[in-house]
Formats: C-alpha cells, structure tokens, sequence
C-alpha cells in the first residue's frame, strides 16, 4: 500500500462501554495488530471511535482486508486516504480514490467532527459531489447510490474513503473473560465457540475421543477446527481426553436408555476441571434444543446438574439451517462435514432415553467410580496449542491464561 493509505476501523459495542471503554479499545487495537503482524503493520492509532492501522509500503490490502474482517469487535473498516485540511485537496484525493472503483450513481457523505472547519458537513457533501460529478459523469443518488463516498473532517486531517467493508461485529476477544468449550467433530460446536468468541470471550476447547478403540481421525478433525477457529482469537488451546475406556466402563454399569445421557454428563465434569485448571468461568456447548434425544429440556437439565460451572448454549434457539450457514461463514463447515470417527458413535444406544431425571442418572451412576474416571480420561489428556499467525505472538497472546507446565494435562483439583 502507499505512504498516503490506511486502514480505518469503526469499532461496534465497545462504544457503548462508559469508564471500561479505554480498556476495551486498548485490547481491540491489541488484537488488530495480532491478526495482522505478520503482513508489516506497524501501528494502531486510537482516534475518538475509531482505530487507524498504518500499513508498510510492502503490505497488500487484500490480505489486511482478510485478515481485519475476522476481527471480533469491528463494525466497519475501509482503505482510507489521508489528506490536507484543504477543499481542494479533499476533492482531488476522494477523487483519486472514487477513481479505483466502477459505479454510475454516487453519494458523499462528510462528517465533520472536527468543527473549526469552515464548511459545513452538507456543504462538503454539495462542493465535493459536484466536483465527482463533473469528472466522472455520474449522476448523484441520495437514497440508492451505487458508491458512497465518505469524508471524515479531524482536527489535524481530513480521512478519505468509499464504501465500508464489514465486521464480525461483537466484542473484542479477551473482554469477557475464559469459557471452555466442547468440540465435537460436528457442524454446531465449532459455531456455538465463534459465538462466544464474538462476545468477547477467550475459549479454550476440550476434544473427546474413543482412540484406541477408534481411529485418531475425530482428533485430526478437532486440530482441524480449532486451527480455523484460531484465525479469531490468535492463541488457542485444545485437550485431547481419551473417553473410550471410560464409555466402556458406563456401557457394563449403566442401562441403554441413559447411557448417552452418562457420557454428556461425564463430558461436562471432564470440561469443568479443565475449566478450574484454566481459570474459566463457564462452560459451552453446540447443543440445540430438540435437535437430537440427548438435547431436550429434561436431559440437557441433567447433563448440568452433574457440574457447578454455568453451561452456555449459544446456539440453543438456532436450526440446523441457521448453523449450517454460520458454519460456512466462518470457515469451519468444510472440515466438520470430513468423515471421522467421533467418540459419541461408540457404545450408542439404539433407543435413549428423551426424558431422563436427575435421580435416575444419579442412581445409574451410583455404581461407578465417578471421581476415578474422571481423573483417569484427565490423567490420559493431551494438551496442544495453536497460534494464529503462526509462530507469531504478538500482544493478544497475553490475556491467554499461562500453559500447563506437564503434559500429559495434570489432574486439577475438583470444585
């Protein structure tokens, strides 16, 4: 990009964050430069509502472009051109760069927040439209135009761009502190973590798997999903826990009806002390309600009564439409629809039960080693982490809790 481009970036709910506002627009303009250290931006201005990336003469606006518009807590951003607080120099810069695009109706819109200057915002938008208009021909639209330009008057500058590209929106990630989710190799876990990642949390993913009595491809396929879904949030951690042996355990000691029911809720005591381990505040799951036996109303209430953390189901009033097309939005479709062997196909029953309660599942388990199980799949974990870009850490990587020193993972202590 040349020396006279920038990136401006409009930032979505952090404006609405009072006395915390610095703090959130500090950890935004942190998370910009992460997603994009790699591609020579040098600097992240903080300006009044809104943040200004400074690009190397080497950088490619296509690849910022990608990268800026996977970051959670971007409304908008745009290639701007930065210009002399001077009517003439304005018009020949938004000129210069209405010229990079084709459209036959055109719109300027001026803000001019810095209010010393002599024009008005309407009077911008009339002397500047009419000097577009008369180099190019095209005729002004105030309700339907096919481009709009934009002018943003500053107390040392004015900021010239057309048209906005847009955000995730949300919160930024690290805002909202550390949830731990469940990864399955499904379509919905990986969507219910991007949904909380656009909500400004960090997530830390626990993969479950039935190696050796599956294959290791649920595991390639977590790796998969949780390198994709590093793209949002720069650093990630994913445990691989072993589960088969326990299934096995709970298939000898468990009735049919409820086994599926035992394994969610084993799940969830597993993914809790991971959560204590890693000082998150709450779990999350892809459940939808309905979806399949094991998420009614009745069950999902079981499965939560087996843990204290709260249990966050971001997607619980979504279809499997709705998923499916957030999925491709954000890149994780591809790999969750890949053939795997996932754990929860072992040991299924062919009927389970679609209204379980918690004395019943309590009773069921009654006979089994709770706490030994679950230290034992803990005991078995795998613990990988994955950066995005990779090998680069930039400042985002702090607000990631500090790494286990071991691994295999420890056994955490419980609640």
């Amino acid at each position: 990009m040349s020396p006279a481009e920038f990136i401006l970036v409009h930032y979505h709910e952090i404006s609405l964050k009072g006395r915390n506002r610095p703090r959130f627009i500090r950890l935004l303009a942190d998370n910009l430069l992460q997603a994009t250290a790699d591609l020579g931006v040098t600097r992240a201005q903080r300006l009044p509502g809104r943040i200004v990336l400074h690009p190397g003469s080497e950088t490619s606006w296509d690849a910022i472009a990608t990268r800026v518009a996977r970051v959670c807590g971007v409304s908008n951003f745009s290639r701007v051109l930065r210009s002399p607080l001077d009517l003439e120099a304005i018009k020949t810069t938004l000129a210069e760069e209405v010229a990079r695009h084709p459209f036959t109706s055109f719109r300027v819109t001026a803000k001019r927040g810095f209010k010393a200057f002599p024009l008005t915002s309407q009077e911008l938008n009339r002397e500047v439209g009419a000097f577009i208009q008369a180099r190019t021909g095209a005729r002004v639209d105030l309700e339907h135009p096919e481009l709009i330009a934009y002018i943003e008057i500053l107390p040392r500058e004015a900021l010239c761009y057309v048209g906005k590209l847009k955000g995730p929106g949300g919160l930024p990630v690290g805002m909202s502190g550390v949830v731990v989710a469940l990864l399955s190799g499904g379509v919905d876990s990986p969507v219910a973590a991007f949904r909380m990642m656009k909500r400004g949390c960090r997530v830390i993913f626990v993969h479950f798997h039935s190696h050796p009595f599956l294959s290791r491809a649920s595991q390639d396929e977590a790796r998969a999903l949780v390198a994709r879904l590093t793209q949002y949030q720069y650093r990630s951690r994913l445990y691989l826990v072993p589960f088969g042996e326990l299934q096995r355990q709970v298939v000898l000691s468990v009735r049919a009806p409820y086994r599926v029911i035992a394994y969610r809720r084993f799940m969830a005591r597993i993914a809790e002390r991971i959560a204590r381990l890693q000082g998150a505040t709450a779990l999350v799951t892809g459940e939808s309600l309905g979806q399949v036996a094991s998420q009614t109303l009745h069950n999902l209430a079981v499965i939560e009564g087996a843990v204290e953390l709260p249990v966050l189901r971001p997607l619980i009033g979504m279809d499997k439409e709705e998923i499916t097309a957030q999925a491709q939005a954000i890149g994780t479709f591809a790999v969750s629809i890949l053939p795997d062997e996932d754990c929860c196909q072992l040991f299924t029953p062919r009927d389970p039960a679609v209204r379980s309660t918690l004395e019943e599942l309590e009773k069921a388990e009654s006979v089994l080693d709770v706490d030994g199980l679950v230290a034992a799949a803990l005991k078995g974990a795998e613990l990988q982490e994955f950066a995005f870009p990779p090998g680069v850490l930039g400042p985002a990587a702090a607000s990631l809790p500090a790494s286990p020193t071991s691994a295999p993972a420890p056994v955490p202590p419980g609640p």
